[in-house]
């Protein structure tokens, strides 16, 4: 189907240059086909007025957790690594597919609502494996109209064993009642993920499937090597997630005797469409390892934030060559799949770092992080992430008869400090609108939140009692939290938390 909007003002190219006046943007066959000044030709298909209206690209959210929606808003002012086990519980909380498809649909609209068109989702499908959970979340994306690439995640390890220490910390009788929980197998989960590689290649599925190894802690260096000859075989992209806490940067070298991304370049882990997610504790030489290896950081900054794991440093990230993308992380953590929230932190947190004004992160590169960066991050550098004819139509429309835009001086900065998505108009995927006047169009949105919450009452309860088992690990959890903070650094690491 075709369609034109008339009369926009547009962010423009890579750079998301401000049109010089109107224009008309014709979308044929899911590409934008045509970019010319307002009136300049007939309008092509359905025909949109876009006077008053600001049009840019669709975000990509790099990285979210689905299975984290029905923990929003539990916990506060606790770090990683004493908080993960309560989205991630040792015994798994009995969900239906229905369930999960709904919980899928709490990130798709709220990521859609603020601007995404594209996420990245990081399902948890352990210690069991439930197929029927999996197809449910695809399917929830599907419908939400989204562009979505679900990895299932991958670790050989037990999860809880992914920190220093354990053997001395962890009581033996809890240790070998962990050891002995129920999960599937690995080569049951590897085949599986073989199949979505197979069926759902993002290349060809809007819905797509990336290959998703949790962390080097949680993974054995054959199955990670063999994660990396996955993703070759098939070409498709791969996300870790790296130094995010100053505890994960310490237990590198008590576990590889380098760092942890050190020890995943020596491995030949690094490449392009390689995402390493967080990144927030690293020296100059890994960046320049990043930079030469041509892998992607991640950068969440509300998480690192929330979670207090501290601030990548973001301009020597990309003053050294590496490209960064943006996302929001888990419901679990920082409560939100809000996009335009993350750029807006991204272009305001990092005005901390250092008194060189000029070398500040501003709206501009924290916008081509949550555009490009992303898009490049996926392997779709040349297809998203820009308004540009020939591209994939995936685009925002914004109301400029609003207070964010009144009066107007410069649309993008604008659009990032001040727009909190409640001026969003349009929204289109692959070509096809998916909200149109502030109403999404594939799905009855109210509907679903009520059942949402009917669904999250039944849900509420059986998540507390989790938590109440996930508390026996708290203790040595807290103790082995302790003893890494006493372990110094990498003295050339960079900074990412501030002293009392």
């Amino acid at each position: 189907m075709a369609w034109t909007l008339t009369g926009a003002i547009a962010l423009l190219g890579p750079e998301a240059r401000a049109s010089d006046g109107p224009v008309d943007i014709v979308i044929e066959g899911g590409r934008i086909a045509a970019i010319r000044p307002a009136g300049s030709a007939e309008p092509v298909g359905t025909v949109i007025d876009a006077r008053k209206r600001l049009v840019a690209a669709g975000l990509v959210n790099g990285h979210h957790h689905s299975h984290e929606h029905y923990h929003k808003g539990r916990y506060d002012r606790v770090p990683l690594e004493l908080w993960m086990n309560n989205v991630r519980p040792l015994d798994p909380i009995p969900v239906t597919a229905r369930q999960v498809y709904l919980r899928t649909l709490v990130g798709a609209i709220e990521a859609l609502r603020s601007g995404a068109t594209t996420i990245v989702d990081d399902l948890n499908v352990s210690p069991v494996l439930h197929r029927d959970h999996v197809e449910a979340a695809f399917q929830a994306y599907r419908d939400a109209g989204i562009r979505a690439l679900v990895g299932i995640t991958l670790f050989d390890k037990p999860f809880f064993r992914a920190m220093p220490f354990v053997e001395e910390e962890f009581e033996p009788e809890l240790l070998a009642e962990l050891d002995g929980k129920p999960r599937t197998p690995v080569a049951e989960v590897k085949a599986f993920a073989r199949e979505l590689a197979r069926d759902f290649h993002p290349a060809r599925s809007r819905v797509g499937y990336i290959v998703a190894p949790s962390a080097p802690q949680r993974c054995t260096d054959e199955f990670l090597l063999e994660m990396r000859a996955f993703a070759d075989e098939f070409d498709l992209p791969l996300m870790t997630h790296v130094q995010e806490t100053r505890l994960q940067a310490v237990s590198g070298p008590l576990f590889y005797g380098c760092t942890m991304l050190e020890h995943l370049d020596r491995l030949g882990i690094l490449k392009p469409k390689t995402t390493v997610i967080h990144a927030v504790w690293v020296t100059p030489r890994e960046i320049e390892r990043l930079a030469a290896s041509g892998a992607t950081v991640q950068h969440n900054p509300n998480s690192n934030l929330k979670l207090g794991s501290g601030l990548a440093p973001l301009r020597a990230l990309l003053d050294g060559g590496v490209n960064v993308s943006l996302g929001t992380d888990g419901c679990g953590s920082i409560e939100t799949v809000h996009m335009l929230k993350t750029v807006s932190s991204t272009a305001l947190v990092h005005k901390l770092r250092g008194d060189d004004y000029q070398r500040w992160i501003g709206a501009e590169e924290a916008w081509r992080a949550g555009t490009m960066g992303g898009a490049t991050a996926l392997g779709f550098g040349d297809s998203l992430g820009a308004v540009e004819e020939g591209r994939t139509a995936d685009l925002t429309v914004w109301r400029l008869d609003r207070i964010p835009f009144t009066p107007l001086n410069d649309p993008l900065r604008q659009l990032v400090y001040n727009e909190t998505g409640a001026g969003l108009d349009t929204v289109f995927v692959d070509g096809e609108p998916v909200m149109r006047e502030g109403r999404l169009t594939r799905i009855d949105e109210d509907a679903l939140l009520a059942e949402i919450a009917e669904e999250h009452a039944v849900i509420a309860p059986l998540i507390a009692r989790s938590e109440v088992q996930v508390g026996r690990l708290s203790a040595a959890y807290a103790r082995i939290w302790e003893r890494c903070r006493a372990l110094e650094l990498d003295g050339a690491t960079y900074p990412a938390k501030l002293p009392f």
